[in-house]
């Protein structure tokens, strides 16, 4: 009992919503446990975050849940090529591996895999090293890239074996070829190859970082690739490492069932991404076109009307469209997720509503949404009761706030201090079009 009571403090501590964390562990807890998720942790996070790694591995194993990880070893090979005095060269963006450096790399990489297995076992948790046997490889371009290996099969016994037995199995990036010859893998491309065979139900990609990062260096916290994919890549801030590994992820998921989703975190913020409706990362997913209509019919409408009522549990009017100046619709191909908005004060757009059924929640839909309504509305206002749970997360996305009663107004965009008065006061007059209100 005392062990069990330390376990749900821990939660408790880290997540801050048990409601959140139940519905989650229940999810995963149906699934294959092999197939939870795959966890793939750079060298840096080894370098500079074992603890805050080992820490929710551990807490996961507790749990039950028994992820398979697979890390490499890049800046310590660097470092350690440098310190043997022999040149790091890399063409399109994966390291040319001769024998010389092979002598490096595989006893670095056998050290580096002991280290996170004796981390693991540190904190009573069963783990187990496998550093060969996985990945069945040819020569990728033996004549440009030397000891390189291209994935041509994915062996899991020896990964299901450690699963069964209660360990972590913890993967090296190392594969062979028929002869025996032992070859080097990018991280990123072993975890893809790793991930096709064993579909799990979570990837996870922990990046210094946190996440991948807009213009300003924030998180951006989720990331539909039918929507959004095109744009980013676009995007002269997305520097090359987070645009590779966006172009493996999209790769990565258009294989794989459309509820796998990918996140990018922390070794910190694992745990939260994987037990909390807003994460604490990037969550990637295939993700579903979001509809535009300007001039909605009477089935949207009342689709619509029947998405709200169903998730704010409360009765709308009759005649709320109508009191509406010139609403817009944004609807998920779904149904699951929607946003209304109308003209409001000086012509300004106004968010009415904002809705992500409870059963879409964590997949990222309402990120989905918000990022369309701020690409075609560069001003917006609207309004949250302060109970409203996902305030906070509106606190995060606003340039401004005024409280009043029960009431937060929110602005983007509204930069005249006039303006911004006149809009709150309209949003705290508004009519909600609740029947009992």
């Amino acid at each position: 009992m005392p062990e069990v009571r330390r376990i749900v403090h821990e939660l408790l501590a880290q997540l801050g919503s048990s409601r959140e964390a139940q519905q989650y562990l229940k999810e995963y807890s149906g699934t294959n446990q092999a197939r939870f998720a795959v966890v793939k942790v750079g060298g840096g996070i080894l370098r500079d975050h074992m603890d805050e790694l080992t820490s929710a591995l551990a807490f996961l194993h507790r749990l039950g849940l028994i992820p398979v990880v697979l890390h490499g070893a890049g800046p310590q090979l660097d470092q350690a090529l440098a310190d043997a005095g022999i040149e790091t060269e890399r063409r399109e963006g994966l390291r040319v591996t001769s024998e010389a450096v092979m002598s490096v790399a595989r006893p670095l990489m056998y050290k580096e895999n002991l280290r996170l297995v004796e981390a693991l076992e540190d904190r009573g948790i069963r783990a187990r090293g496998i550093q060969h046997g996985v990945f069945q490889c040819s020569y990728l371009d033996q004549q440009h890239l030397g000891l390189v290996g291209e994935v041509e099969a994915v062996e899991l016994s020896a990964v299901e074996s450690a699963v069964r037995s209660g360990a972590v199995p913890v993967l090296t990036c190392l594969g062979e070829s028929p002869s025996g010859q032992v070859l080097n893998i990018n991280a990123d491309i072993a975890t893809r190859e790793l991930v096709w065979k064993l579909r799990p139900h979570k990837v996870i990609f922990l990046s210094p970082t946190g996440g991948l990062l807009d213009r300003q260096d924030r998180i951006i916290s989720a990331v539909s690739l039918t929507n959004d994919y095109e744009a980013l890549m676009q995007q002269p801030w997305l520097h090359s490492g987070m645009r590779l590994k966006l172009q493996q992820i999209n790769e990565m998921l258009q294989r794989l069932p459309d509820d796998t989703s990918v996140s990018i975190t922390s070794a910190a913020h694992l745990t939260r991404e994987l037990f909390t409706y807003r994460g604490a990362g990037t969550l990637v997913r295939k993700g579903e076109a979001i509809k535009v209509y300007k001039n909605p019919d009477v089935e949207t409408l009342d689709q619509v009307k029947k998405l709200v009522e169903h998730s704010f549990k409360r009765k709308l009017r009759d005649d709320w469209f109508a009191g509406l100046n010139e609403p817009l619709i944004l609807l998920s191909e779904t149904g699951r997720a929607a946003a209304v908005i109308t003209n409001g004060e000086d012509g300004l757009p106004y968010l009415d509503k904002f809705i992500v059924t409870s059963e879409a929640q964590g997949e990222g839909l309402g990120a989905a949404i918000w990022q369309v309504v701020r690409a075609r509305y560069p001003a917006l206002y609207w309004r949250s009761r302060y109970t409203n749970p996902v305030t906070p997360w509106y606190f995060q996305q606003a340039d401004s706030s005024n409280r009043s009663g029960q009431w937060v107004v929110f602005t983007i965009g509204v930069g005249q201090a006039e303006q911004r008065e006149r809009c709150v006061a309209d949003a705290l007059t508004r009519d909600s079009g609740w029947v009992d209100e």
